[in-house]
């Protein structure tokens, strides 16, 4: 039976899981400092501002604007098309992140694009963010 190629499913660490379980259920989430309430990602052990070890998962809006792009050309893989659209996303809440932009063409990319977040299925039956550019008044462009 052919099956189309999916994208590869995330490399899951104890650190990320929760985010990665999230995603599954088309929630994103980051990690917030239990003592000095700071929010990271990407997600690792111990707060770079108070260095504790202490840790809660917030959700986040998904809403955000593009602060960096790159049209990725090579190395190619059949589980994407090219270019891929990979963009540095400024969310609402104050932390960047690295995704796809979908739903657009690539001369539609600009710094400062209203973006919000989607979900798109992988290899493994995982979910992973990417983002979908909004309109003036918030809606998600078609």
């Amino acid at each position: 039976m052919f099956r189309a190629v999916q994208r590869p499913a995330p490399v899951v660490t104890e650190d990320s899981a929760a985010f990665w379980d999230a995603a599954d259920e088309d929630r994103l989430v980051t990690q917030r400092c239990a003592a000095c309430g700071r929010l990271r990602h990407p997600p690792r052990p111990m707060c770079p501002e108070c260095g504790s070890l202490t840790v809660e998962v917030v959700e986040l809006s998904g809403r955000g604007v593009v602060y960096s792009y790159a049209l990725l050309h090579h190395p190619q893989h059949p589980a994407f098309e090219y270019p891929v659209l990979a963009a540095l996303i400024d969310l609402a809440e104050g932390i960047r992140i690295v995704s796809n932009l979908v739903g657009l063409k690539r001369d539609e990319i600009r710094i400062g694009l209203p973006v919000q977040v989607e979900f798109v299925s992988t290899d493994g039956d995982h979910r992973v963010p990417v983002f979908r550019p909004v309109d003036v008044n918030g809606s998600v462009a078609p």
